[in-house]
């Protein structure tokens, strides 16, 4: 009898740690806004992370805001009104780079918006700065810029690799700059208590972009995989393996992300059999989104648990 007790724990201990990450209680909760990579402008990429038993949110980009609240609203993830919720429940937004279907929401609502923080690496700030918040493309609601500066945003530099906290929520993140074709995106790692959650914004694979900056990013978050702390990557696929390298511009397929997924197993010296790999910014029509899902159903032999995002529907990790 006295037996039995030593034999669960000494199976227990031979499980993978990525097997614990998934039966373990929810970390955090994830509400898609926007899940697409166009051209339906009422579905671009923005996500809601807010840890268990918070309702401080902070928004990984912002490319749809008020029509993904609404459709949340009806799925009755939130009471208030998607107003109220913009307003009083999105402390602050990541922006991973400087593309209109990123951040276009965040701009269209900044009028009905309350004062808070824009996240950004500086080329992405820069950006935001003489690009979009100019009074020449928009009113200048930020406190940098053009004059008159209306102040409603406040720009925060995000510096590589060091982490930050995230005013008004109970969250840290860490950045991490990645490859998209000509420009910088960014890999925000979020943090509440011992638990993480990595998004990454658009990027290329190493390979095709010449980079070591997804190599570097499997480097940093190995340990969290190894330790069974990473609840979940989100991670873009946006064209089908058929997709010519020279058009690509900065994305992945199917088979490039597997590639990537298993350079991180590499790195993390841990099986990545069960993590939770959310995959986004999927590109219409629908007939490439189909090819998408089943050519990653074919080609999951690392056997990652793979979800598709819903707009307006809670996640949680």
């Amino acid at each position: 009898m006295n037996r039995l007790p030593k034999i669960i724990l000494v199976l227990l201990l031979l499980m993978p740690a990525t097997l614990f990450a998934q039966v373990a209680k929810p970390s955090f909760k994830i509400v898609p806004l926007g899940v697409l990579g166009g051209i339906d402008e009422s579905n671009l990429s923005a996500y809601m992370i807010a840890p268990i038993g918070s309702n401080n949110y902070a928004c990984l980009d912002a490319g749809t805001i008020h029509y993904g609240l609404e459709k949340a609203v009806k799925n009755k993830v939130f009471r208030s009104p998607a107003e109220e919720v913009m307003r009083h429940n999105i402390k602050g937004y990541f922006i991973s780079h400087g593309h209109l279907d990123h951040l276009a929401g965040m701009v269209i609502n900044s009028p009905e918006d309350t004062v808070k923080n824009v996240y950004g690496l500086t080329s992405t700030i820069e950006t935001l700065k003489t690009h979009y918040f100019t009074w020449e493309s928009w009113a200048n609601f930020a406190d940098d810029g053009g004059a008159p500066q209306l102040k409603k945003y406040h720009y925060k530099i995000l510096t590589p690799g060091e982490q930050q906290p995230v005013e008004n929520t109970e969250m840290m993140v860490t950045a991490f700059p990645l490859s998209h074709s000509n420009l910088t995106s960014t890999a925000f790692l979020m943090k509440s208590d011992d638990n993480y959650v990595l998004y990454l914004g658009d990027t290329g694979a190493d390979a095709i972009e010449k980079s070591q900056n997804l190599n570097k990013l499997w480097a940093a978050v190995g340990p969290l995989v190894k330790m069974g702390r990473l609840k979940a990557l989100m991670i873009e696929v946006s064209f089908p393996n058929e997709q010519p390298d020279k058009s690509l511009f900065g994305h992945l397929t199917p088979k490039l992300l597997m590639a990537e997924l298993g350079q991180l197993q590499k790195i993390a010296g841990e099986s990545v059999k069960g993590l939770n790999v959310v995959v986004t910014h999927l590109k219409p029509p629908v007939k490439s989104i189909l090819k998408i899902k089943e050519q990653l159903r074919a080609g999951n032999t690392l056997g990652v648990k793979l979800t598709y995002p819903e707009q307006g529907k809670m996640l949680l990790f």
